[in-house]
């Protein structure tokens, strides 16, 4: 069983082959030029996504040594994401596999973040809790088998992945500012500076709030030292840092306690952060968890753990219906 996988949610366009359930390439093109605009604009991802796409699968198929005729199916990622960047890889990955006469299979971006659990050893035991985090997402999701997942808990308002990069822009950071507060947190004092934690039911999350506080702490402190954020860069990085991540931690724990799972994991690109990565296992040690925590690679968007969703939806034949008709054009 031989997959090519297409990953074009945001700006990364990415292609990977798997067989058997074993990754045999993951290539990645990383669209650098949103860095002049601090932040993605969708227009210029979908225009990239269309120049990398075609040479990012050709390299991804002669990496894994394999050709056109070796694919069994094209997978491809159906969402969430930014609609024209989706577009293009799921019109590419459509018509390559209606080309060749072979299944199409559709995967949700999220649960791919938390099946890239699957690609190396070691793997979590099902059912397992997993946080996923990224720029659009913040979810505690139970899984208790790689297609049978369920959302126990979500952000309300915005992503953690959102609260690190609008944070950064606040402290005049380039983009993405998320890796940058990680970088000067690791030289600053977590205990510097507090910030307010949101009172929210449940096992939800709210970052909006934090942003706010963040933002109106940045400018007291200027007014009155105009060269504060210069001079305490990293205290401040380190104190929001530690503050995202004991409200990701808390809400984590609390859901470890009321379901009774100790198999926890991590996944999305937020997950590659290294003071959430330190905080949740020595929690894991003191909660007595097993702790997953998966490769850098695997952490931000791309097509490896797109693949291995797709390695698991093949063995179930959950395929699309490439059923293609006039009628479809025609409204009656």
């Amino acid at each position: 069983m031989t997959i090519l996988a297409i990953e074009s949610s945001c700006d990364e366009t990415s292609a990977a082959v798997i067989t058997n359930g074993e990754i045999r390439s993951n290539v990645v093109a990383t669209q650098l030029i949103h860095t002049l605009y601090g932040g993605v604009v969708p227009e210029l991802a979908s225009r990239a996504h269309q120049q990398h796409i075609l040479p990012v699968a050709d390299k991804a198929l002669n990496d894994a040594k394999v050709t056109k005729k070796d694919l069994d199916a094209i997978a491809f990622t159906r969402g969430p994401g930014l609609l024209g960047a989706l577009l293009v890889g799921t019109s590419f990955a459509k018509s390559m596999a209606l080309g060749l006469g072979i299944p199409l299979i559709e995967v949700n971006h999220m649960q791919a973040h938390v099946l890239a659990h699957f690609i190396d050893d070691p793997k979590p035991a099902f059912p397992f809790l997993c946080l996923t985090v990224s720029g659009g997402h913040t979810q505690i999701v139970k899984v208790s088998s790689p297609l049978e997942m369920e959302i126990i808990g979500e952000t309300r308002d915005d992503a953690v992945g959102e609260a690190f990069d609008k944070t950064a822009k606040l402290l005049e950071l380039p983009y993405p500012g998320g890796p940058l507060i990680d970088k000067y947190a690791a030289a600053g004092d977590p205990n510097a500076y507090a910030f307010p934690l949101p009172e929210m039911p449940g096992l939800d999350f709210s970052f909006s709030g934090i942003k706010t506080s963040f933002m109106y702490f940045l400018q007291k402190q200027v007014r009155e030292n105009p060269a504060f954020i210069t001079e305490n860069i990293a205290d401040v990085c380190a104190s929001i840092q530690y503050t995202l991540v004991d409200i990701l931690l808390k809400k984590l724990k609390k859901a470890s306690r009321e379901t009774g799972i100790k198999e926890i994991a991590i996944a999305g690109g937020v997950s590659a952060n290294s003071g959430l990565r330190k905080s949740i296992l020595e929690m894991g040690q003191n909660q007595r968890w097993n702790v997953y925590i998966p490769a850098f690679e695997y952490c931000t968007d791309n097509a490896a753990m797109i693949a291995i969703a797709a390695h698991y939806k093949f063995i179930e034949g959950d395929f699309c219906d490439q059923t293609v008709s006039p009628l479809a054009r025609m409204d009656f």
